[in-house]
């Protein structure tokens, strides 16, 4: 829930991928076109509020936000920092 209301903040799209039926540590990457993918959070499987992973999240691609490879995240530097 957390990646997704992300991923609408910044009007992004979401894919989950699923490797097993059991709990596994969630993953989290941010891929921006063809490049790389870059790892913005995990959980290693413990149990994490939604709130919690949301501001995880935001301070990343706050972060992200900044590295010139990253325009489109520069520009949207303003709503990644909203609480909503």
């Amino acid at each position: 829930m957390a990646a997704e209301k992300m991923a609408n903040l910044l009007k992004m799209d979401v894919e989950v991928k699923m490797f097993r039926k059991e709990f596994t540590p969630i993953y989290v990457y941010y891929k921006h076109g063809d490049e790389e993918p870059i790892p913005i959070y995990c959980n290693n499987g413990e149990m994490s509020n939604a709130q919690e992973i949301y501001i995880t999240l935001r301070n990343m691609m706050f972060v992200l936000s900044f590295h010139p490879k990253h325009l489109a995240l520069r520009q949207a530097r303003e709503e990644i920092m909203q609480f909503s």
